[in-house]
């Protein structure tokens, strides 16, 4: 069992310093931020700049300050804010945090039922309606839904405010519709798995044996269908829930929620490459430890896991 961790957590460091070294890349492949000041007619001030941020020295001592800095826990200084983005990055995730933990509510609530009773209800109008469900939530933008949501709730009926998170954290009316329309892209996914699951549990043959002994059916699919189908089900909501923290970009900018998703938009769009590796490498090392960490628990439960890798 040791050997298996310690060979997931170096395929885990892999996959992060592969994770800043693609950032560091393609970021600077956006153009030299100081370019954005030239406006300002001062050379010296924009020379100042570049000699501040870095941005003078070779490609290759950049990465290796970068890299150096992040062995120490130091993400670096944002360009435009001129503190400390780990500091800007935690001051933002606990909006993100309650914005993603609504959305995923809201993801399980409307996926995981429909998708069970799609496969209990195989070939009827429940699994039509759950494959036409799917389908709109994982192809209907997710910004799309937030501006109809934002025109018809809150300019034609007034019903709720439009933009902000409000002066509380407990505001739920500022939360429900940038919540209700990120937990709607996710919910087609949860469907989708949560269907496909209970159709391969169902058609095992530990079920069949349980039918014939005379279990009643709900037995049949509470006690023994739906606890085997729920890990697949979990990993996946387990993921979406770091991504809807992380990346909900677009619904942070369509209500101006002030997270981590309008954080990376502002970083992007004055080419902040501190506050842009920051951001995108903090998410990644919440993916990566999600991942390391299922695995461990997949190996726990399945012995075989771990003695096939």
């Amino acid at each position: 069992m040791t050997r298996f961790i310690l060979n997931r957590a170096f395929y885990s460091l892999i996959t992060l310093w592969l994770l800043v070294t693609i950032v560091f890349g393609f970021v600077r492949l956006t153009g030299d931020p100081s370019t954005m000041l030239e406006e300002v007619g001062d050379e010296a001030y924009v020379a100042q700049l570049r000699e501040q941020w870095g941005l003078d020295r070779p490609y290759y001592v950049q990465y290796g300050k970068y890299m150096w800095g992040l062995l120490q826990g130091d993400f670096g200084n944002s360009f435009q804010k001129s503190l400390a983005v780990r500091d800007i990055y935690f001051e933002r995730l606990p909006n993100s945090l309650k914005l993603g933990i609504a959305a995923f509510i809201i993801s399980i609530a409307l996926g995981v039922p429909l998708g069970i009773l799609s496969a209990m209800k195989v070939q009827t109008w429940w699994d039509n309606f759950g494959k036409v469900f799917a389908l709109l939530g994982l192809s209907v933008p997710n910004f799309f839904i937030g501006l109809m949501l934002i025109v018809f709730f809150g300019v034609y009926l007034g019903w709720l405010p439009i933009l902000g998170k409000g002066d509380s954290f407990w505001d739920w009316q500022h939360l429900i519709m940038p919540a209700f329309a990120l937990g709607w892209y996710f919910s087609g996914s949860m469907v989708r798995i949560s269907r496909s699951s209970m159709l391969e549990v169902m058609g095992s043959d530990y079920i069949k044996l349980v039918r014939l002994k005379g279990a009643p059916e709900w037995v049949v699919m509470a006690k023994h269908a739906l606890k085997n189908a729920m890990i697949p089900i979990v990993t996946l909501a387990g993921l979406n829930l770091v991504i809807m923290v992380n990346v909900a970009i677009a619904i942070e900018v369509v209500f101006n929620w002030p997270g981590v998703g309008q954080l990376l938009f502002d970083g992007m769009s004055n080419r902040d490459f501190p506050m842009v590796q920051g951001v995108v490498l903090m998410g990644g090392m919440m993916i990566v430890l999600l991942n390391f960490m299922i695995d461990i628990l997949y190996a726990y439960v399945d012995p075989r896991i771990r003695l096939s890798r």
